[in-house]
């Protein structure tokens, strides 16, 4: 049966739409048409504030008291989601950082079972390390750092359907891994990396396409050495994460950043631990007691780890601190993460054909309600 969901304004990935329905039959957007034009005898669902497509976060350690790496199970996964759920995101890689072989394929056993379970919001998995570069390890555990071999390729192949993301340091490992990864269907990225400028771009020749929380993690430019970050600076074909937390990088570099780059393929994403949904005041990360103070996660020697931020709020901060206009924070949250998943025919935008995965939006940019394949749940 078909449902019309009326009232709202309407951003549908391109543009803000007034007087706007939205028609969801069967778990998909059927037509997005004026009000005054619906047919008599639909079922409407009248709501009130801003609809927009539901928020894609590539980045989610965890949240509602969990952290993936902990507990790499269904039951954690679907817990991560719906804590996150409540803050607009609509679609997720659940995140597992740097750990133990054995531990990895958990992780991915784990979520190859949430999507066959249809777990609300699941899209894949995000590995992130273990090969990483030790002199720019942020908190991960350099002692689990190790060569790439050839199990690894077919652990981090292994997940068999949704999508894959791998964050790797191109110098740490061997020449072609990139371009045998992204022949399997691999996302790669960059992150925890002091590559040089030349090896990203030779690191992009062979199918990197991304940059893990931006300026995170990785030297910052140098007069004649650009590195990763002046490489993601210049290169707007690229995708970039940004966590925009005002913690992990100055608002006015990130200001920086997007002047750039432009909107068009930087993200927002929230690097989330457990503590999104809850107060938490601290956390067990891989041996270490993570604090949470003044929206700041930190380990004993006052290293990030991680972040306290929510998809909403990234939103409301490019507006309210980075000066960025609402219909393109909407498409960072959205349509750029969808796009760099390889996602976009299916979601980011509110269009005949693709999924009915919405927000809605009060005038303070909080979520209020959200539907994932026209199922609807109010926030936790």
């Amino acid at each position: 049966m078909a449902l019309a969901l009326t009232g709202a304004r309407v951003f549908d990935g391109d543009r803000i739409r007034d007087g706007a329905a939205v028609i969801v039959e069967r778990g998909l957007i059927a037509a997005l048409r004026p009000e005054r034009e619906l047919p008599a005898g639909i079922e409407r669902r009248q709501v009130a504030g801003l609809l927009a497509p539901g928020f894609v976060d590539v980045q989610v350690n965890g949240g509602g008291g969990v952290l993936f790496n902990a507990d790499p199970t269904v039951d954690a996964i679907r817990a991560i989601g719906a804590a996150h759920r409540g803050f607009g995101t609509t679609g997720f890689l659940p995140t597992f950082i740097t750990d133990r072989r054995e531990k990895m394929r958990a992780a991915i056993d784990a979520v190859r079972a949430a999507l066959e379970a249809g777990v609300p919001g699941v899209l894949g998995i995000h590995l992130e390390g273990p090969f990483l570069n030790p002199s720019r390890k942020g908190v991960h555990d350099a002692a689990q750092f190790r060569p790439f071999a050839e199990e690894d390729f077919a652990l981090l192949t292994a997940l068999g359907r949704g999508r894959t993301l791998v964050t790797l340091a191109p110098e740490c490992v061997p020449p072609g891994t990139i371009a045998r990864l992204a022949a399997a269907g691999v996302v790669v990225a960059a992150g925890h990396t002091a590559a040089s400028y030349a090896a990203i771009r030779a690191a992009r020749r062979e199918g990197l396409t991304g940059f893990t929380h931006l300026f995170n993690a990785m030297p910052p430019p140098a007069a004649r050495e650009p590195g990763p970050a002046g490489a993601a600076l210049e290169d707007r074909d690229c995708w970039c994460g940004i966590i925009a937390d005002l913690h992990h990088v100055s608002p006015a570099l990130l200001r920086v950043a997007l002047a750039a780059r432009g909107a068009e393929r930087t993200m927002l994403v929230t690097d989330a631990m457990p503590t999104v949904g809850t107060s938490l005041a601290q956390f067990d990360l891989l041996g270490q007691t993570i604090r949470r103070d003044g929206g700041m996660l930190t380990a004993p020697d006052g290293t990030l780890a991680g972040s306290d931020l929510d998809m909403a709020t990234a939103v409301r901060n490019a507006v309210d601190r980075l000066g960025v206009p609402l219909e393109d924070a909407l498409r960072m949250a959205s349509r750029a993460p969808a796009a760099f998943l390889r996602l976009d025919g299916e979601r980011g935008r509110i269009a005949p054909g693709l999924r009915a995965d919405f927000v809605l939006l009060d005038d303070r940019l909080r979520a209020t309600a959200t539907w994932i394949g026209g199922a609807e749940a109010a926030p936790g």
